[in-house]
């Protein structure tokens, strides 16, 4: 027996930022305090399997794991399970734990439980781990999780619907508008037509639902803006476009904390290409994190205030990271996004910003831990039945 918590960090996932993932969780592995924690590394991969196993995480990462069928998942290598556990997690609160599967002849069947989880940390960005499905089915299981709930984590993760809430709640954006994928296929003139109304050039043509900069364009005229709505139509059915910042700094502010939340000193980010896109974040060492980022006192004050108002605004808990424009001139502040798993990778600005605002990594992992076991005991205090005899 052991008073360790147990923790399943869980990695990888059906998602184009599941190679950020591994990294992001091998950070975590490394850093997270193994004298309080009992910890559990769970890999999902790009098929959606569930694996654990002492080395699961260098498996996923592993070039020999080759899928013949990322839709039914079949495996080239049925050796590959000789390394690992194919595992499912039950949907049934009061068994908050992994079990074993085992293949039979028309599918798979239970074969026995792994054991049991306390707290789940998702270290899955992107599709099916940042847009509330994963949080779906920690919430059906009962077990508390690190960072925010169905709610926020779907609103956030789709750009168009927290552009819309934030609106709605009068934060300061750039110019944008939303595109169904549908649409742009039917009438490819109309829209191009629309967004030259709109919003002009040079302006930025994303997925609505996706991260790390993936399927993202910057367009500087019309014969480029095609490709980038073909681009971003590849990743999902909804596209924003939206305009261009200009002569701005790109900032990022950290934000920790449940229902009363606080947001760390903010970071500038250099990209080293045009914009910060995914080679920029991952793979090109000459980009620059400056922290504290290059603004004057009032504007880091707007900066730490729209983050925690944005926060709360999306109705977030425990970690997010807000992404910011100010303009270099007039320190004009504009909200750019919000990511609720943001990247825990070496280079990754959410852990850095805390680490230069006095809480180390191995702390933050402690505080994040603390805050998803509080919001699940003040959430079982919720009523879920109802009897009209009681309230007579």
């Amino acid at each position: 027996m052991t008073d360790k918590i147990r923790v399943g960090v869980i990695f990888g996932g059906r998602s184009s930022e599941h190679e950020v993932s591994l990294t992001s969780a091998a950070c975590v592995l490394d850093a997270i305090d193994k004298s309080k924690y009992d910890v559990v590394p769970i890999g999902i991969t790009k098929a959606g399997q569930w694996l654990v196993g002492e080395d699961v995480l260098q498996l996923l990462a592993s070039p020999s794991l080759q899928l013949t069928n990322e839709k039914s998942g079949a495996l080239l290598q049925s050796s590959f399970f000789n390394e690992a556990k194919k595992v499912s997690l039950l949907p049934v609160p009061g068994e908050a734990g992994l079990v074993c599967l085992e293949p039979k002849k028309h599918g798979m069947e239970v074969s026995g439980a792994v054991g049991h989880l306390d707290v789940v940390f998702p270290v899955l960005h992107g599709t099916y781990g940042e847009d509330g499905a994963i949080q779906g089915l920690m919430e059906l299981s009962d077990l508390p999780y690190v960072g925010a709930g169905i709610t926020g984590s779907a609103v956030a993760m789709d750009k168009a619907m927290a552009k819309a809430v934030l609106a709605a709640s009068g934060f300061p954006q750039l110019p944008y508008v939303t595109i169904l994928r549908s649409h742009w296929e039917k009438s490819p003139i109309a829209v191009q037509d629309e967004i030259e109304a709109s919003i002009g050039y040079p302006c930025f043509v994303k997925p609505a639902s996706l991260g790390s900069s993936v399927g993202i364009s910057k367009v500087r005229r019309r014969d480029e803006l095609q490709a980038a709505l073909v681009e971003a139509a590849l990743y999902d059915r909804k596209i924003v476009v939206e305009k261009d910042a200009g002569n701005v700094r790109e900032i990022e502010c950290s934000v920790l904390g449940n229902e009363d939340p606080v947001a760390s000193i903010p970071g500038e980010i250099i990209p080293s290409r045009d914009f910060y896109d995914y080679v920029a974040k991952y793979h090109d060492s000459d980009s620059q994190l400056i922290i504290p980022a290059r603004l004057s006192p009032a504007a880091t004050k707007e900066v730490q205030e729209l983050a925690v108002a944005a926060f709360k605004a999306l109705d977030c808990a425990g970690m997010a990271r807000v992404d910011f424009f100010v303009d270099k001139d007039t320190e004009r502040v504009h909200i750019n996004e919000i990511n609720t798993i943001p990247g825990f990778t070496p280079i990754s600005m959410y852990p850095k910003l805390w680490e230069a605002s006095g809480l180390s990594y191995a702390e933050l992992i402690d505080e994040l831990i603390r805050l998803a076991l509080d919001r699940h005991r003040d959430k079982r205090r919720n009523v879920t039945s109802f009897s009209p005899q009681q309230h007579k």
